[in-house]
């Protein structure tokens, strides 16, 4: 097949349109760019260019359908290309370049569409559901457009890891229907800092199982996929999540997210005139310069309100020293590794999109949203800047002197 004049041609307007528009042309470059790509994946999946004769042609062109699609350069108005009279009726054509970064948005639509198609769903859910999918859907539909995805997810939640040096775990809550009733579903979520400092969010897992079994279950899952030579864990004290560390992460340090301590010290605090001074006492001794200075901090603090406030005393005496583990590590890590901070974005991507269903029908439809947005993040993570600076601190810090040796 000959696309090498319709590349040239394509190729001479973008340099048309960005030498004319510079840097405000991307847009119109992209999707000259874009479209080009897409008419040439529609011949490469017909088996023929335009009124070419050939024995492998699958079906023949039938235009083209306009969509808007966003982007990091701005809204782009592309033509999809169509086809008709396949030879094979189970066959249908979507251009794979329009697949990546919309995942989510399909993994949402087919969560609200369950909903409709189960019967579990409001006159509301209804509207969304025709709004976004632009049509009733039958659960034929349904399920063979899940069938696709889940395929496409499975696979990227049991890729193989490698590495990893620093784990950071949380969890969040979302509504799920059980058994005729609505429960709260446990969504587990890992992210990694490779050797290299660059973030991957390794899996995730939706389980109405005991906390402490699906921590187990989920690291144990980590692990099988081949993580290894994580030095640290950083989290929020999750129920379940001490026995699920000391039994499949046996001897690495784990780190108490400090912000989330920050928080907890508020319930021990007796009056509401002291809040702001037990939460500048806290954070003094966060930013310590070393650990021998934090724990200085530490039972000044303690002895201040052991008689004032005896409950914060004791809970302070308890709880802190689990958020001073970060003092192992450079300077320039801890900030970045004192917290679970760095899951604030997903979990905005995820609750952008969760509150707009509201309710899911079961955990595997849960499951497709959560997987989609968190594939689409990491993909960014792994392609972009490092996280961490791995190359000028390691050997100076204690836990990383095995490591390198």
């Amino acid at each position: 097949m000959a696309h090498r004049s319709e590349d040239h041609k394509a190729f001479q307007q973008v340099l048309e349109v960005l030498i004319e528009n510079g840097l405000d042309g991307m847009a119109s470059a992209m999707e000259i760019l874009f479209n080009e790509a897409m008419k040439i994946e529609r011949s490469v999946f017909l088996g023929a260019d335009s009124h070419e004769r050939t024995p492998e042609r699958r079906g023949y062109r039938n235009g083209f359908k306009g969509k808007k699609v966003k982007t990091r350069v701005g809204e782009l108005e592309v033509a999809v290309p169509q086809v008709r009279d396949l030879k094979d009726p189970d066959d249908t054509f979507y251009p794979k370049s329009l697949e990546k970064g919309l995942r989510s948005e399909r993994a949402l639509k087919l969560a609200i569409a369950e909903m409709y198609v189960q019967g579990v769903s409001t006159r509301r859910v209804k509207e969304i559901t025709q709004e976004l999918c632009g049509l009733d859907v039958s659960s034929t539909a349904v399920s063979r457009a899940s069938k696709l995805l889940d395929e496409e997810l499975e696979r990227w939640r049991n890729r193989p890891i490698g590495k990893i040096l620093h784990l950071i775990l949380d969890a969040r809550y979302e509504k799920v229907r059980h058994g005729g009733s609505v429960v709260d579903c446990a969504v587990l979520m890992a992210i990694g800092v490779r050797a290299d400092g660059k973030r991957s969010i390794l899996g995730v897992s939706v389980s109405l199982s005991e906390a402490e079994v699906h921590w187990r279950d989920f690291l144990a899952s980590l692990q099988e996929r081949g993580m290894h030579g994580v030095l640290s864990v950083t989290s929020d004290d999750h129920k379940g999540i001490r026995e699920a560390l000391k039994v499949r992460l046996t001897g690495v340090k784990w780190q108490r997210c400090q912000f989330h301590l920050q928080q907890n010290a508020q319930s021990y605090v007796p009056k509401v005139a002291m809040r702001t001074e037990v939460a500048s006492a806290i954070k003094d001794i966060f930013n310590a310069p070393d650990r021998q200075e934090a724990e200085n901090r530490l039972g000044r603090m303690v002895e201040r309100y052991r008689k004032s406030a005896p409950q914060l005393a004791e809970w302070a005496e308890e709880n802190i020293p689990e958020g001073l583990t970060i003092f192992d590590l450079p300077p320039s890590h801890r900030r970045r590794l004192r917290t679970t901070n760095c899951l604030e974005r997903i979990s905005e991507e995820i609750k952008r999109r969760t509150r707009v269903a509201r309710l899911f029908p079961n955990e595997a439809s849960l499951l497709r949203l959560i997987s989609a947005v968190l594939s689409e993040i990491s993909e960014e993570w792994e392609t972009g800047r490092a996280y961490l600076n791995m190359k000028n601190e390691r050997p100076a810090t204690s836990i990383y002197r095995k490591e390198v040796a």
